[in-house]
């Protein structure tokens, strides 16, 4: 099997669209389905049907399964069944990060060569320093998987801590860095299409091609425009998994197809 990296660049000759899956009450809501884990099943299981031959990218958010206990985590893995069978690339949306064995845990839940939850990519939580983290990149790179790491995140709250500088490098540039460093380009980073690149020190992604994975949340209902990406990223952009969740999905089941049509249309 090809590395993370020339798969991801295969799936964003496709789309560079990835579709967010994020089963929380209100979305279930408007779908007409429970708020419970088999709603949250159904509601995924609908958003794959949709995607399947538009796009090649989903992203669960791990939370709004995980908020139903064991329940939610069967679902989920029935979620990633269907995925697979769909030829979709999954990455999982569950922010982890840790150190020692407890990281190792982690790694053999998301890429156990025999875990019901093992996923292309996984994002990671890189504040217990970025070589903490070059276990679970062990076994990503083990699978042909990939990690993107925080490093400029669409919330409101991360400047403070994301625009901290240490001998002149904010903390987005460092973990760019170390994620360069532990994974090549099965390594990426999380930056938020809604933040200002300048105030992060790392406006220079636009003149020169970052090199790695850019996972970009903050499209649609944050306020980022896909039509926007080239500008936003420039260089990069090539580089760039456009993340869009509740714009594509609000409408309800009977619009999905023509919304995920409509946004890859503005990309």
């Amino acid at each position: 099997m090809a590395s993370f990296s020339k798969r991801l660049n295969r799936a964003l000759e496709v789309s560079q669209l990835c579709v967010g899956i994020d089963p929380s009450e209100a979305e279930l809501a408007g779908f007409g389905l429970p708020d419970t884990a088999t709603g949250a099943r159904d509601y995924a299981l609908r958003i794959i049907d949709a995607c399947a031959d538009r796009v090649a990218i989903i992203k669960p958010q791990i939370a709004y399964f995980e908020r139903f206990g064991s329940a939610g985590y069967l679902a989920l893995e029935e979620v990633y069944v269907a995925a697979r069978a769909s030829s979709l690339m999954i990455i999982s949306d569950a922010k982890r990060g840790d150190i020692g064995s407890t990281l190792v845990g982690y790694a053999q839940a998301w890429f156990g060569d025999d875990s019901p939850l093992r996923s292309d990519a996984l994002t990671l939580s890189p504040y217990l320093g970025t070589e903490s983290l070059n276990e679970i990149m062990g076994y990503a790179k083990d699978i042909n998987a990939g990690v993107f790491l925080l490093a400029a995140t669409s919330n409101s709250e991360a400047a403070q801590l994301q625009t901290a500088k240490s001998n002149d490098k904010t903390v987005s540039q460092l973990v760019i860095e170390g994620a360069r460093k532990i994974g090549g380009g099965d390594a990426g980073v999380v930056i938020g299409a809604t933040q200002d690149l300048s105030a992060f020190g790392i406006e220079w992604l636009r003149t020169e091609d970052i090199g790695i994975p850019i996972l970009a949340p903050g499209f649609g209902f944050q306020g980022g425009k896909l039509a926007d990406l080239k500008d936003l990223f420039g260089k990069s952009s090539k580089r760039v998994v456009a993340s869009v969740s509740r714009a594509i999905t609000a409408n309800g089941y009977a619009k999905l197809a023509a919304q995920i049509d409509k946004a890859k249309l503005e990309l």
